[in-house]
């Protein structure tokens, strides 16, 4: 019997996205783990786009999320940065495109206005509470940020450093040298 040849899997990442009194704040981690191993600490996983007034963070892949970095991009040029449009589109081509199928990855995307979750299966999920996460930690970060959005008066970036550090305490594949952005 032939051993099908995989590749190592790539595991890492935390990156959530918090929206409150009309702020959003985008928060993710620095690792990169190969294996069993630690190989980067401080990798930069959220990107300020279109003249700094979208933000993008991704999980997964490196080289499949620049990849798409690179496509939502030229969607925001085409579409004259709207992000539902480009979020779409994007959702659209990464779906049925040959190629594009089979990127690993996940994107979250947010302007002012608006914060949707990207997938190559064709999702394009505008959360209710104005809260999501991505990544092995995401499930984490979420939970912390959800209760502290409910139960405390905290602002929308102590939310999301809050929530990365009890993220980054719990998953194994998320550190604790954040990278936040905010609009």
């Amino acid at each position: 019997m032939l051993k099908k040849h995989r590749k190592p899997r790539i595991r890492s990442t935390t990156v959530l996205c918090v929206r409150k009194d009309n702020h959003v704040v985008m928060a993710g981690d620095g690792q990169v783990t190969l294996g069993e191993g630690v190989v980067k600490h401080n990798a930069k996983k959220i990107r300020r786009l279109f003249s700094d007034k979208i933000l993008a963070g991704f999980a997964g892949s490196t080289a499949d999320a620049l990849s798409l970095f690179t496509r939502f991009e030229n969607k925001l040029q085409e579409f004259h940065g709207n992000l539902a449009r480009a979020a779409v589109e994007l959702s659209k081509e990464w779906r049925t495109d040959r190629s594009l199928r089979h990127l690993e990855a996940l994107l979250i995307v947010a302007d002012a206005k608006s914060t949707f979750l990207l997938s190559g299966n064709g999702d394009v999920i505008e959360p209710d509470d104005g809260i999501c996460a991505i990544g092995s930690g995401g499930p984490y970060a979420l939970s912390a940020a959800r209760a502290l959005a409910k139960h405390t008066k905290m602002s929308a970036k102590d939310i999301a450093q809050e929530a990365m550090r009890i993220a980054s305490d719990i998953c194994i594949f998320t550190n604790a040298n954040f990278t936040v952005e905010e609009l």
